[in-house]
């Protein structure tokens, strides 16, 4: 790490010193000028790339112009600093802007159509996903946040803007295992997403 950018391990930091580091801020995230540490667990990580999947051939199916991202290395910016969700979905054009012509480098987090996290039971990123980023995200004004859980059963709750009020998310639709989760996503060609948690998990 440059010690330029390290600041002899005391914040806070920047954008410019999240990407100088060595690993270029793989596994952080920026948070108030502080970083932020991602620790996914493989559960995690498999539900996050199953509802991811299940996104990207719903949009396709309806003709969507859309990019949908995950794994938590996509950035996208918010007004805390920098956050890497575990699965989003922007218009394609938005995303062409970010990864081909770099301008800007990082993708603005009110440009986003949905996003979602994975909870990781008791892990320090917990909190953040259930309390911090649903307002964080609603002040953006990103039309729908999911939640999803694989523990101690799979589930996913949706939150969406409340139209009247604005900048607040309200409960719109949750599902347990078992049951049935179906949520129109608007885009360009919206595309409604039908899916049974239960799904998320399975190998």
């Amino acid at each position: 790490m440059s010690v330029a950018h390290d600041h002899g391990g005391f914040g806070p930091y920047t954008m410019d010193d999240l990407h100088a580091r060595e690993d270029e801020g793989r596994g952080l995230e920026l948070e108030d000028g502080w970083l932020i540490e991602l620790s996914p667990s493989a559960p995690h990580n498999w539900m996050a790339m199953q509802l991811q999947e299940i996104l990207k051939a719903t949009a396709a199916d309806a003709g969507a112009t859309v990019f949908v991202a995950g794994g938590g290395e996509w950035e996208i910016s918010t007004p805390a600093g920098i956050r890497k969700p575990d699965v989003f979905v922007v218009p394609r054009s938005v995303a062409r802007n970010s990864i081909v012509d770099r301008n800007p480098t990082v993708i603005p987090g009110g440009e986003l159509l949905m996003v979602a996290e994975v909870i990781s039971p008791g892990s320090g990123s917990e909190r953040a996903d259930r309390v911090r980023k649903l307002k964080e995200y609603a002040a953006l004004g990103i039309p729908q946040y999911w939640l999803a859980e694989f523990s101690p059963r799979p589930k996913v709750h949706v939150f969406a803007l409340d139209d009247e009020i604005g900048g607040v998310y309200r409960s719109y639709a949750a599902a347990m295992a078992g049951e049935v989760l179906k949520v129109e996503v608007q885009a360009d060609a919206a595309f409604t997403v039908t899916l049974d948690p239960e799904m998320l998990t399975e190998f």
